[in-house]
């Protein structure tokens, strides 16, 4: 889905069942942003504010949940969501040459998905793998013993898929 303001009709025909599946109640607001951002895959501007009517809450409220947890997204985030370690063990091991060789070949920053939407970079604190140090996750698969050369390996298995 592009970043464009998603069409009127498109929204309601797509958020209509996640709204009457969690009803009105105002306690329904994390179920829903859930649930709209596993259908779009973020939350887009248009589905909070559809939400916040729906559930008649003012929209600051919506937004300071959303806000808050680090689980919803308000940009469109890539197929791939890359997350380096940063913690200690990933640190000491060489995680920021990790992190800036992803960056550098990407051509993105930390926090950023590339124009095409195939990958989000994201520096993490710990992926609870210090024994493989220094690692990555792309999606739900950890990459271990990382260096600058295997990253562009690990990244090609993704740019050809």
């Amino acid at each position: 889905m592009s970043a464009v303001a998603l069409k009127e009709q498109e929204l309601k025909q797509r958020l209509e069942p996640i709204l009457v599946r969690h009803g009105r109640a105002p306690s329904g607001l994390i179920p829903i942003m859930q649930d709209i951002q596993a259908e779009f895959g973020y939350l887009p501007r248009e589905a909070v504010e559809e939400a916040a009517r729906w559930l008649k809450i003012p929209l600051s409220k919506a937004y300071g949940v959303i806000t808050f947890y680090a689980q919803f997204h308000l940009k469109p985030r890539g197929k791939y969501v890359l997350r380096v370690c940063l913690g200690t063990a990933c640190h000491v091991r060489g995680g920021e040459k990790v992190l800036e060789a992803v960056s550098q070949e990407l051509g993105i920053a930390p926090g950023d998905t590339t124009p095409d939407l195939r990958f989000t970079l994201e520096r993490v604190a710990c992926l609870g793998c210090c024994g493989l140090a220094p690692t990555m996750m792309v999606n739900d698969q950890t990459f271990a013993r990382l260096n600058p050369q295997k990253v562009k390996e690990v990244l090609a298995q993704f740019a050809e898929s």
